[in-house]
């Protein structure tokens, strides 16, 4: 039962960045440049296809591995991925920036709140904690 609980939350998170990855380069442009911090150094446009590439790379690698210890790695680069872009969720907090439907200060934070809890889904579809300490403890 637990392994099939986290083969289908794999199989959901992957099919999910697929299409968040193919939003950000078509039809979802313009609201993900909304979520790219204006302190950044960097064209939003090109954040935003690059930020889509990763997320389709993420997605095909969702999809695809299912043994360990490739499964618990890419669930730790996914995390690791929504950490990553968390800073452009607070800068649309902090710059009140509406994009998704996401038109003021509270719906906004309440966006803020969910960013854990994805990074946790990745963690734990993947079994991504134990299998980085399992091949830490092999290189020990």
């Amino acid at each position: 039962m637990r392994r099939a609980v986290g083969t289908t939350g794999q199989l959901v998170l992957g099919a999910v960045l697929l299409f968040t990855g193919a939003a950000h380069l078509s039809f979802a442009r313009a609201e993900f440049r909304a979520q790219v911090p204006s302190w950044l150094p960097i064209d939003a446009d090109a954040v935003v296809v690059a930020s889509g590439l990763v997320e389709l790379g993420l997605a095909v690698a969702l999809l695809t591995a299912w043994r360990q210890p490739a499964r618990g790695i890419v669930g730790a680069v996914t995390a690791a991925f929504f950490v990553a872009i968390l800073p452009g969720n607070i800068a649309q907090f902090t710059e009140h920036r509406d994009g998704f439907g996401l038109d003021t200060d509270a719906a906004r934070a309440i966006r803020l709140l969910f960013q854990p809890l994805l990074v946790l889904w990745a963690l734990a579809v993947t079994s991504a904690v134990p299998t980085l300490r399992s091949l830490r403890r092999r290189r020990a």
